[in-house]
């Protein structure tokens, strides 16, 4: 399956509902995204303690774009929106990190703490 990202120019994040006086309760549009980053990105901001309540849904199979609801107890959305994508981009990387580290040791022959002669 071949993924198409965003036009050039088109933003890839948009605010679909937005309360002027509430900014507890956002829910914004990712393009260009499934239930990969959907549950990942759901899961990692409801680790977050200031959060009620974060889902997301796909509106229809056809189209690539996620709408993720995020309702939280204090602080706004968009801070615990910004804050679950920085914390799955370290994750991300540790996961790539040990996965990279592991790769080298097999191609040098060592594995679970044994080396080759």
């Amino acid at each position: 399956m071949v993924r198409e990202m965003p036009e050039e120019g088109l933003a890839k994040l948009k605010v679909i509902q937005q309360s002027e006086d509430d900014e507890t309760n956002q829910t914004y549009v990712i393009e260009g995204e499934d239930h990969t980053l959907g549950n990942a990105l759901r899961w990692m901001i409801m680790k977050n303690p200031e959060v009620e309540f974060c889902g997301y849904t796909i509106p229809h199979p056809s189209e690539e774009k996620i709408h993720l609801r995020i309702q939280t107890l204090s602080g706004t959305a968009l801070d615990s929106l910004e804050t679950g994508l920085k914390d799955l981009s370290k994750l991300f990387e540790h996961v790539l990190d040990k996965f990279e580290g592991a790769v080298k040791e097999l191609k040098n022959g060592v594995t679970e703490g044994k080396s080759s002669p």
